[in-house]
């Protein structure tokens, strides 16, 4: 197992770790969470034996091997399933001495040790995992030269997964992948017969992928067990807790210090005054953890158009050559919130450029509002800012007339603060960028907004708050992403852009999931076709109003039981260390009826919906 044990270390004299302490089973995936800045990354670089603790020890067992994506793969000739099989050090080293070994001995022993690394099927694991990641078997035969920087990290993501150290370190690597890398990567990992460790940002594989999630939050490491949902839950339940017992510290505090001083100079109260004193000297202060700081996104409205504001008939778009879609007979209105999906290479991008004006119809017609003002966010738009300029100089680019004060506040809309505002964007950090990228794709107050890919560099707190203000953004939202949380949050229509088509998908996220973790090849059953529904009986009406008033009946019980639970969960006698399996019990109880709240809810919603459509 992996042992932290009291490691401090500091960087330029501020303090990331202090006393700081957490055990990682073997075998078990774990996620690293923290805030921006905490130190997530340089815990994989003390783990890694990169950077020399200043106190403390890093124990793993011995001879483990530790991998992690350090950097993307060097252009070179070598194609990308040979630079992947390269990747497996032992194997090449071994076969590489195959061919030059005369020893009998040796070489029987080298035999012997390849047949039990699987080097003989390596090939194919290794064109499996390349195939995951996005690469069919005609891009795995060619040079990495001929990839962007961008593909060049997923053969670097998949040389690491092909070498399966013992103890497997990822610093966010969704944020090169589509949501059909994504969602492969979080199958793998779940099945990865080793230790991992990943800083992710992703609510969805935090969730399904790990067992457990190592919080690094105030210099200290804490190990809760459970995705990231079930964590979330109790780190609020562990901070109510405590403002609780700080606010009631703090009143008996000003109690004791309020006698003392009345009785301080008085002889007949002197004995209980000086008593009191030292009751004040004793008390261990109870710090109430610190609010997280309220990360926001405030997206100007836009004026309403009359619908459709875009609209295509038969129109075909491409590069100059062979169309990359076509028969494309589609309408977007103001209100629509739509996903796009689809693998890497069929067009989800082209799609979005077409839309956006950046590319023209090779056929057909799109017609838009006369005044259709149109946002657009890509992943590449991050690297094209002004470096060597802050904020606020981009925002004078565009906005010369307006004042320094104007400026700033829409800076601070994004989480811009005066300290960012003047500071070179070259110095930001990655979520600082995105949130600059952000505002000027929104300054217009745009009818529709494009985004492609918006939370990579984006926090958790970001994302949420993204969500949040695409909520209430009275535009239409094109949204290409591998955040399935997002998607799952905002869109309410799914196109899936495939084979040159762009088609409603008229199934959920979760179905597309399944789709494509058991292989999308699978012939679809064909649509029945639909019969136009009876009109309900007064008796079938009243069964199911029968049926939603038993729904609410249980939800109300459901709620009930949450909060005993919740006031349960509160008090302050139960987070006492004799009582942690008893916590333990509770906070099982809790995420019980958390998850029967859930299920029946879906049955409401479920019956609701029965009953208006009958009573229609």
């Amino acid at each position: 197992m992996l042992r932290i044990e009291d490691i401090t270390y500091n960087v330029e004299g501020r303090p990331l770790f202090e006393a700081a302490s957490a055990t990682i089973p073997t075998g078990h995936k774990v996620g690293l969470v923290g805030r921006n800045g905490a130190g997530k990354t340089t815990l994989f670089r003390l783990i890694r034996g990169e950077l020399a603790l200043e106190g403390g020890t890093i124990t793993l067992p011995t001879r483990a091997r530790i991998g992690g994506v350090a950097q993307e793969v060097p252009s070179s000739s070598t194609s990308l399933i040979d630079t992947v099989l390269q990747a497996d050090e032992e194997r090449t080293s071994l076969l590489a001495e195959a061919d030059h070994a005369h020893d009998p001995h040796r070489i029987a022993e080298i035999q012997h040790r390849l047949s039990d690394i699987d080097a003989w099927s390596a090939e194919g694991r290794a064109a499996s995992i390349l195939a995951g990641l996005g690469f069919d078997a005609e891009a795995q035969k060619r040079p990495c030269s001929d990839f962007s920087g961008g593909w060049r990290m997923r053969v670097a993501l998949a040389g690491v997964l092909f070498a399966q150290p013992d103890y497997l370190l990822l610093d966010e690597p969704t944020n090169y992948l589509d949501l059909e890398g994504a969602l492969w990567l979080e199958a793998y990992l779940q099945k990865y017969p080793h230790t991992v460790l990943i800083i992710s940002h992703d609510r969805g594989l935090l969730n399904r992928a790990v067992q457990g999630i190592l919080h690094l939050d105030n210099r200290k490491l804490t190990y809760w067990q459970g995705g990231y949902d079930q964590f979330a839950r109790q780190v609020a339940e562990r901070r109510a807790v405590l403002q609780a017992e700080a606010k009631k510290q703090e009143a008996r505090r000003a109690h004791l210090q309020s006698f003392v001083d009345r009785f301080k100079a008085k002889a007949s109260k002197a004995v209980q005054a000086q008593s009191r004193v030292k009751m004040l000297e004793r008390m261990t202060t109870i710090t109430a953890p610190e609010d997280a700081k309220k990360v926001v996104f405030t997206f100007p409205a836009p004026e309403e158009l009359s619908p459709p504001i875009i609209n295509m008939e038969g129109a075909a778009v491409g590069y100059g050559g062979p169309a990359i879609l076509k028969n494309l007979s589609l309408r977007i209105d103001q209100d629509d919130r739509i996903a796009l999906l689809g693998r890497n290479g069929e067009g989800k991008s082209t799609l979005s450029k077409l839309l956006a004006g950046k590319l023209e119809t090779m056929a057909g017609r799109i017609t838009r509002s006369s005044k259709l003002r149109i946002g657009y966010f890509a992943q590449h738009q991050v690297d094209e800012l002004f470096i060597d300029e802050t904020p606020l100089q981009h925002l004078q680019r565009l906005r010369p007339a307006e004042g320094q004060p104007r400026l700033r506040a829409r800076l601070a809309g994004f989480g811009l603060g005066a300290d960012q505002a003047e500071t070179i964007v070259g110095r930001l950090s990655g979520g600082q960028k995105a949130r600059l990228s952000l505002l000027l794709a929104t300054i217009d107050a745009p009818h529709l907004l494009i985004l492609d890919e918006p939370t990579n560099h984006l926090d958790i707190e970001s994302r949420e708050a993204l969500v949040e203000a695409l909520t209430e953004y009275s535009g239409a939202v094109i949204l290409v992403s591998h955040d399935m949380h997002l998607l799952g949050l905002v869109a309410d229509r799914l196109w899936l852009v495939k084979g040159g088509a762009v088609t409603p998908f008229t199934e959920d996220l979760e179905a597309y999931r399944r789709m494509l973790l058991a292989g999308d090849e699978v012939e679809k059953p064909a649509a029945k076709p639909v019969e136009k529904p009876k009109k309900a009986s007064r008796d079938e009406i009243l069964a199911l109003k029968a049926e939603v008033r038993k729904c609410e009946e249980r939800l109300a019980k459901l709620n009930d039981m949450r909060d005993k639970l919740a006031k349960k969960l509160a008090d302050p006698e139960l987070y006492e260390a004799a009582r942690v399996g008893e916590l333990e019990t509770w906070n099982k109880k809790y995420a019980e009826v958390m998850n029967g709240l859930d299920k029946a809810e879906a049955l409401w919603l479920t019956a609701q919906e029965k009953l208006e459509a009958a009573a229609a």
